[in-house]
């Protein structure tokens, strides 16, 4: 059972780390799931400080990431139909174009399509509407590719520290 766990948490660690660039996906939460069941093996001793912080960054991160691409897409002008472009087309993107330029191309031409169903007549707005919708998902990507990297630093360092236990 606790390779099983082991196994699995691992994964969700991976997975996490997809997740941050994916909008599907809820990066730091997987990520965190991840740490949790690590923690649920026997042979690792309950840490709930380590937990309880990382589950509050998680928390914030999660609030965070509705938050930043929505500021940096109004910042530059922009309305919710280029938040919603971006997270469209960066799908697309991902499906369609090789990695790692599906995500910022997607994003991107996302955004503009979205500004210009939002309003047609106006291409210069929707252009720098759609670059702040960029950077917001860059910017949000970014923080949540970092939280996971230090979730899975936190993993592999406990998995470490106990791994005489673990693999005996």
């Amino acid at each position: 059972m606790d390779t099983l766990l082991l196994i699995i948490g691992f994964i969700c660690m991976i997975a996490g780390i997809f997740g941050s660039f994916l909008p599907v996906l809820p990066g730091p939460s997987i990520s965190w799931m991840g740490l949790l069941l690590l923690y649920m093996i026997d042979v690792v001793p309950d840490n709930y400080w380590i937990l309880g912080i990382t589950f509050f960054v998680t928390i914030t991160i999660t609030v965070l990431d509705y938050v930043i691409p929505a500021k940096g897409t109004k910042k530059f002008g922009g309305s919710s139909y280029g938040v919603w472009g971006t997270n469209i087309g960066l799908i697309i993107g991902f499906l369609f174009i090789p990695i790692p330029f599906g995500f910022v191309i997607g994003a991107f031409a996302g955004a503009f399509i979205g500004e210009i169903i939002y309003n047609s007549q106006d291409k210069k707005r929707a252009l720098k509407a759609a670059t702040g919708s960029l950077l917001g998902f860059l910017a949000s990507a970014f923080v949540k590719f970092m939280v996971c990297i230090l979730f899975l630093g936190t993993f592999l360092y406990v998995v470490f520290q106990n791994s005489e236990k673990l693999f005996r």
